[in-house]
């Protein structure tokens, strides 16, 4: 993903109610907004069809880190969008991916990740976060850009979508069913969560 000395520069102006949020943090920029969002725990949070569960429980996700400041630019009129990609998840993303693997005969896992789309460059608000994950997710095998706040229910539609018109008929998937694919889906999410703590522990977190 690209730094954040690439993120635009602008003021934040009370136009909408996630920049209002903002205005009363005293944030004041938008690339300052960015950082402090980076900066918040990362944590799953409990109902992410609060527009507002990201500043009310301290803590998000991909899903809700990225979906208050694309709201941000929504409201400011900045073409920064929401991306939604579908990785290759493996062992050197998340430790202990190879157990899943070998359960499931699997050459990888495929998941769902949300990042941040302005001119030409990606950013990634979790990067650096105690997410689970050993690095930053690079590539994609699709992305597309969705609404700030899209539910939890479209965005996996879009992912079983893009599993059944790209991943399942590629040769590397050949002999695979979808059913043990989201049943390793299923057991990755809960990999991630448990991995996450862990870091957490380390860092006395």
């Amino acid at each position: 993903m690209d730094s954040y000395n690439n993120l635009p520069d602008a003021e934040i102006k009370p136009v909408g109610e996630i920049s209002k949020k903002f205005l009363e943090l005293r944030i004041k920029n938008f690339k300052d907004a960015c950082n402090y969002v980076h900066g918040i725990e990362y944590g799953y949070n409990t109902n992410y069809d609060d527009k507002l569960i990201f500043f009310k429980e301290k803590k998000g996700t991909c899903t809700s880190k990225h979906a208050v400041i694309a709201g941000l630019a929504e409201e400011l009129e900045i073409p920064l969008f929401k991306h939604v990609g579908v990785y290759k998840l493996t062992e050197v993303i998340s430790t202990g991916t190879n157990e899943i693997l070998n359960k499931y005969k699997l050459p990888y896992v495929p998941m769902a990740h949300c990042f941040l789309v302005y001119k030409d460059y990606r950013f990634d608000l979790t990067e650096g976060n105690c997410n689970g994950k050993n690095t930053s997710i690079e590539e994609f095998i699709h992305d597309e850009r969705v609404d700030p706040f899209i539910s939890r229910k479209d965005e996996y539609l879009l992912f079983k979508r893009v599993l059944k018109e790209e991943i399942l008929p590629s040769n590397e998937m050949k002999g695979v069913k979808e059913r043990s694919m989201l049943k390793a889906r299923e057991k990755s999410i809960i990999l991630l969560k448990q991995n996450t703590e862990k870091q957490k522990k380390v860092l006395n977190l």
